[in-house]
Order: structure tokens, then sequence, then C-alpha cells
């Protein structure tokens, strides 16, 4: 059951809201050009709504849609030209009664090739003086139309091309000289000619994937659509991410000023030519909801199943008050789906689980929903296939691939503990999902024997308090982090090697050796006497950055599990040589001291930093950090270490 990531017109996300909404604003006014933009990030949805734009718009005589996706423009020398012939094209393929029409079409095809001309001139950049290309330009572009003789392609008739190259050999005429606005302007008069020819009173243009085009393509696309803002009947919706767009005007005009009054230039661009933007919202956590049930659904029972339908207009009437209604419940599947709602009662129980972290943390994409679902149903898929699927249950699975999409730091410290604990445990996991639970009780599904030695353990710590590891304490203080532990089912009293091995598509957490491949016997030698981790510098160097990050949180998470700070702990000495030798880890570093647990840590953190911190900024930053020690009240020897820091002249520190 794999879900696929392409546009469609089963809308599950209720965008037929929008797709209805812009069909009707074009359809108010149509004698009226109007561009409307379709915004959202990657995978919001923006193709599946043209998709509808689409549909809503066929069987209409007066209408003439067409589409044309932005990529397929990619590699043209112009772009520009290529959209317009493209567009003009469509409508003589899909109108037959312009053949009638031979002069109108002729005329358009003769500006078009004009403008051929106008941009071998330098970008529709005439001659000051006369406003005509130069002879050689024209020779030129006239030797380029011969040439097309032999390959007429699709455009036109060899008879047609003939008479193009002539009219443009005519440009030489002073009798027939025009200048750029002129020649525009006969173009769009030429248009709006073709189309009364061809009996359409809108002409509807959609453009889809123009964000994924190299910055280029993407404005002489744009410029081809300035080229019709004005040409009366002709509408253009265009699916973008405007970010991308903007990026795309800053690179293709790289000398335009940052900013215009509030407003920089990139976005002003936009606007001028984007005149009613519509942009597709991000899912909420009820929406997340449906839309995974929904999902799952369609791939057990099929998209074409009956009771499928009726499930999505029960989708439908949530969808439209989401602030007010709940996701889909098991009634409201049994009644669609009749006998066949068994299949999808897994589907419901998951998106349950998960439906509330994706929400947040796909910030509503349905890509990436998608993309997580099916990522999770196929790791299912490899347990089964190797044997112990049994041993995976897919709301635990869920839970921990959560945790690996959106906080990977979390994920690899749980995965670095606990493959290396016998029983595959992280007892600090299990700790922080307590600490999370409304009564600070158990998870639900513990039993009352447990719950007793959970009391008991209670009361020994009320009388003897057990501080939290440093690793625990890093958890908490990160609301992300706690959100996720709050997700159900926990998963802290689970074996969960048998969930990291499934995961060893993206990362083998079984071995140093996997994990850290040849770095992994430097890291052991980090760990090792100062005088021979010191010898290593030179070999550090030669590190790119990615190793030497890897090699770095390989370090800290190991002086972290640790959870031992009174004394210098080891790997110490070969962290600073490491940052010494890797100046951009400076800042990781100061956020390692900064997350050491204050009230158990000893005056060895404040010694050994000549030569580490070159940077200013992490100065200021590890100055700050000492002036902090030396306030806190529950350290005394950390506290009287910093203040006697403080006091030392930092040319003797």
């Amino acid at each position: 059951m794999i879900l696929a990531d392409s546009e469609t017109r089963v809308d599950l996300l209720n965008n037929e809201a929008i797709a209805t909404t812009i069909i009707g604003l074009l359809r108010e006014r149509p004698d009226r050009p109007v561009t409307v933009g379709v915004h959202g990030d990657w995978g919001a949805g923006k193709s599946s709504v043209l998709e509808m734009i689409e549909a809503g718009l066929s069987g209409k005589d007066e209408i003439l849609c067409l589409k044309f996706n932005g990529w397929r423009f990619q590699g043209f020398e112009d772009a520009k030209i290529a959209l317009i012939e493209g567009i003009v094209t469509g409508l003589v393929e899909k109108r037959p009664a312009l053949t009638k029409a031979a002069g109108a079409v002729k005329e358009v095809f003769k500006s078009i090739d004009w403008l051929k001309v106008a941009k071998k001139a330098g970008g529709l950049a005439m001659t000051a003086y006369t406003g005509m290309p130069t002879p050689g330009l024209i020779g030129g572009i006239v030797s380029t139309l011969e040439g097309v003789l032999a390959h007429p392609g699709q455009l036109a008739t060899k008879e047609n091309l003939a008479s193009a190259i002539d009219g443009v050999k005519s440009i030489l005429k002073p009798a027939e000289t025009k200048n750029v606005p002129e020649e525009v302007e006969e173009f769009r008069k030429a248009f709006d000619k073709l189309l009364t020819e061809a009996g359409v009173d809108q002409l509807v243009v959609l453009i889809d994937d123009l964000d994924r085009c190299l910055p280029d393509t993407a404005i002489e696309t744009l410029e081809a659509i300035r080229l019709f803002v004005f040409t009366a009947r002709t509408a253009f919706v265009v699916a973008a991410d405007e970010a991308m767009i903007e990026y795309a005007v800053r690179k293709h005009f790289p000398d335009l000023p940052d900013t215009t009054g509030p407003r920089d230039y990139a976005r002003n661009y936009l606007e001028k030519l984007i005149q009613i933007p519509f942009r597709i919202p991000a899912l909420g956590e009820t929406e997340t909801r449906i839309y995974v049930t929904l999902l799952l659904a369609g791939a057990e029972v099929g998209e074409a199943d009956e009771g499928y339908a009726e499930l999505i207009k029960a989708a439908r009437l949530k969808l439209k008050r989401p602030w007010e209604s709940a996701p889909l419940d098991a009634a409201t599947i049994n009644k669609a789906l009749g006998k066949k709602a068994d299949k999808v009662h897994n589907a419901l129980m998951l998106s349950d689980q998960i439906g509330p972290i994706l929400a947040s943390g796909a910030k509503g994409n349905p890509r990436q929903i998608k993309r997580s679902l099916n990522t999770l149903l196929l790791r299912q898929r490899t347990a089964d296939a190797r044997g112990f699927g049994e041993e995976i249950k897919l709301p635990v699975l869920a839970k921990l691939m959560l945790a690996e999409r959106f906080l990977p730091s979390l994920f690899d410290q749980i995965a670095t503990v606990a493959v290396s604990h016998p029983q595959g445990l992280c007892t600090d996991l299990k700790e922080l999902e307590k600490s999370v639970t409304t009564d600070g009780a158990a998870a639900p599904d513990s039993g009352a024997k447990e719950k007793a030695t959970e009391a008991k353990a209670t009361k020994v710590a009320e009388v003897a308090p057990v501080a939290e590891s440093a690793m625990l304490s890093e958890w908490k203080s990160s609301q992300a982090i706690l959100a996720w532990a709050r997700v159900h089912p926990p998963v802290g009293e689970l074996d969960l090697r048998p969930y990291l091995f499934v995961t060893k598509d993206k990362k083998d957490y079984f071995g140093p050796a996997s994990v850290l491949g040849h770095l992994s016997k430097v890291a052991e030698k980090l760990f090792g006497p100062k005088l021979s981790v010191q010898a290593l510098e030179s070999e550090l160097k030669q590190l790119a950055t990615p190793e030497a990050d890897k090699l770095f949180e390989a370090i800290r998470t190991r002086i972290m599990s640790g959870d031992a700070f009174k004394t210098q702990p080891a790997g110490i000495d070969g962290i600073l040589v490491l940052v010494r030798a890797q100046p951009s880890l400076q800042g990781r570093l100061l956020d390692f001291l900064q997350a050491l647990p204050v009230d158990r840590c000893g005056p060895w953190v404040l010694a050994g930093w000549q030569g580490v911190f070159k940077d200013p900024d992490a100065q200021t930053r590890l100055d700050r950090l000492i002036e902090g020690w030396s306030k806190v009240t529950n350290n005394a020897m950390l506290k009287a270490a910093a203040e006697a820091v403080i006091k030392t002249p930092k040319g003797g520190r």
C-alpha cells in the first residue's frame, strides 16, 4: 500500500473551495484580462487545484482552457517565445474552425516571428534611434527560419513559414518599420482577433511548476505572461511558491537594490504580474487527521469504491467547519463503508495517534504527510519480509519516525543509548514520558503492580531525591521534545532495537564502525590520554565539515550519556582538540557547555579554553556563560571557580 504523490482531481483537502472561488472570479468578467496566483509550499496541493480548475471549466464551448507545465520550457533558448507559441498553437489545435481564418492565424505568427527578431536584437531592446533591429541580426533570424523549412514542426505549414520569412524580410522596408511597443500592440490586436474568429469568450491558461524551473526560465515565462496582461478575454492562473519566484527574480536581476521603501523589488515584481493571489492554507490538526484517514482508507478499499466516495462526502462536511468539528470516527466510517469498514479501522487509529504531531511537524504540508506515511508502511513491509514484523507495532514505529524526521538530534540520542542497553531500553526516555503525563503516573497501559512499584519509588525519591541525567534535563528544556513525548503510545519501556534496525535505510546504529565509518577509530582515540589526543590535531584539521560535525555529535552524545560531571569526563580533551582544529564547531561546543547540569558540574568546566574560542561572538557567549555560573546557588564550588575566573584578567585565563 503505497500512496501516490501526484496531482489529483479527487479532493481530500477541501481545496475544491479554492478552485471554485477562482473559477467564479474568472467568470465574473470574462472580457477582463487577469492573472491569478495559486501559492503554497512545495507539496501544498497547488497542482491539484489547477486540475480542479481545469475540470471545472471543461465542457464549456465558450471557454478554452490550456494547461502548461513550467518544466516543459526548461532548456529552451527562449522560454518566453516557446510559451507564446504554445498558447497560440494550442488555440489553433483545439479550435478547428480557425483553419478557415488563415489570415488571423498568419498575423499572429507573423507577430511572434517579429518578437523573435526583437529578442535576437537584445531582449526586445531595439536600436536607440531607429527603433529597428540591425540588418545583420535580421539576416541571422531569416537564416534560422529558412533552416526550419526542412523540418517545419507543428506550429505551421511550410507555406506559412515561407510567408513568415517574407514578413521578417519586410522589416527591412522603411515603410513597415515598427518599434517594440507598436509591435507588441499589434500582437495583442491580432491575438484578440484570433480569439474572436475561434469563438472563444475567454481563454484560461494554467501554468504549473513554475517554481521548479531555473531562474531564467521562470522569468522568461513570467515575461510571456506580461505580454498578455492587457489582452482582453485572457486569464492566467499561475501555481508557484512565491518565495522561489522571488528568489528567481533576485538571481535574474542581481544588480537591483535589496529594497524599495518597505517592500523589496522581487516582491513588487511578482505582485505587479499576479493581480489576485490565493495561498493554500496549511492543514490544521483536525484536517490532518481527516486527511490521513482518507489516504489510508483509499489505499485499502480503492479510490473507485462507492463507499469511499461516501466517506469523502462525510469528511467534506466536517472540513467545512474544522474549528468546531471532530475528526472522522468509527461510526462515520461504518456508515460509509459498511462491510468494508473493518479494513480501515487501523487507519483511523493511526490517524488519531500521529495526526496531531504530523500537523505541527509536517507544518500541515500534504506531501510531507504522504512521504511520512509511505516510509512508515514501507518499513513495516520490510520488517515483515525480514521475519520480525510481529515485533513492529505501527503506532510505536510512527512515534519514533516522528522524532527521526522532525527531531533528529533526539532520535540519535535515543538510538545511541538503546542499542547499547542489554534490553534495548532508553531509561531517560521512560522518565521523560512519565514527566509529561497529566497526573505524573505511569503510562495508561501500565498494570497495578507496576504502579505500586512506582509509588514506592516516589516515596524513596521524596526522602532522597535522585538527580536526573544531563540528557533528560536537556530534553525537558525543549517544548518540541515535550510535545513529542506526550504522543501515545509511550515507548520508553519497550525494546527499541527492532524499530532502530528497520530504520537502517537512513542510518545504522548497531556498532560505532557503522555509524562513523572510517571515523570510528579517530573517535576512540579522542577518548584517550591528553597527550595522545593533542597529537591528533593536524589529522583533525584535514576533516571535511560534515565529518567533523558527525564526529563532534558522537563524542558529545557519549559524554552526555555517561552522566558524570563532578570531575572532567573522558572525551573532553578530545572535543577541545577537535574544536581547536575545526573552528566552525565553536557554537556547538558552547551549546554543549550550556546544556551541562550546573548543580552537578565540577570546576573543570572553567579551564582549558585557551585557543579554543577564537571567534569574538563565541568568546562573548563564553563570558556570559561564566557569569551565569558565578551566580548559581546550588553549586558552591562551581560558583567560586567562576568568580575567580571573572577576576582574572583575560590575558591570564
